[in-house]
């Protein structure tokens, strides 16, 4: 396990390590309408809500974060790392690898999606959720505030790095990934309340009535 400056550990501690379950389980789907099996690894897993969640499809789970939170699972196998430098896993090491909620908290997201990228092997899986920007709650909040809804000033510098969908797409394919699918949770909270819209009215738009984004990529050959 290497040292991790204490500045990035306390940046990291700021999101408790933990994202809502509906973020989880469309990564989770995601990675099972792929087939995808072997061995997981979790860039920012926090507490290990998504190895819960996929439990029984992998034999075997790396996660990877700054903190070591105690409610890990004790059969993820962990290392305490800074997301925003190499990653400490050879090339080809994982069949799927997901960042949840992870890639708004770091620097440089493309040196992130090719490490992500780099230790996945060929023909396997990238997967990765972040803040929704095009949700109507967040254009609300950029037209009226400013800042999109996720990154408000109470939010830095736990949230550094803000993207759209098309950034997302961008950026995958530059990392030498296809198959690009865009996907969103289908839960999402009404503007100036604190209720959600029922998630029939979510599947209208679901980009405009989601708080979170997901991407998923394959590995190109």
């Amino acid at each position: 396990m290497s040292a991790v400056d204490l500045a990035v550990e306390s940046r990291a501690r700021l999101s408790l390590g933990r994202g809502h379950d509906r973020i989880h389980r469309l990564a989770a789907s995601l990675l099972a309408a792929r087939n995808a099996t072997g061995t997981l690894v979790d860039a920012g897993c926090g507490t290990g809500d998504l190895f819960r969640a996929t439990r029984g499809r992998f034999s075997r789970c790396l996660g990877l974060d700054a903190v070591h939170y105690p409610e890990l699972p004790p059969d993820v196998i962990f290392h305490q790392v800074n997301l925003d430098e190499r990653l400490p896993l050879a090339d080809a090491t994982a069949d799927a690898t997901a960042a949840v909620e992870t890639i708004e908290h770091l620097e440089n997201p493309r040196a992130f999606v090719r490490e992500l990228a780099r230790i996945t092997k060929s023909g396997g899986w990238v997967v990765l959720t972040t803040p929704n920007q095009l949700s109507a709650l967040s254009l609300m909040t950029l037209l009226v505030k400013g800042r999109f809804s996720a990154f408000q000033e109470r939010d830095y510098p736990a949230h550094r790095t803000a993207l759209l969908e098309i950034d997302l797409r961008h950026i995958a394919a530059e990392c030498g990934l296809d198959q690009i699918e865009i996907a969103y949770t289908r839960w999402g909270r009404l503007p100036l309340t604190g209720r959600h819209y029922p998630e029939a009215i979510a599947a209208l738009s679901p980009r405009r009535f989601s708080d979170n984004v997901a991407m998923i990529g394959r590995r190109c050959a």
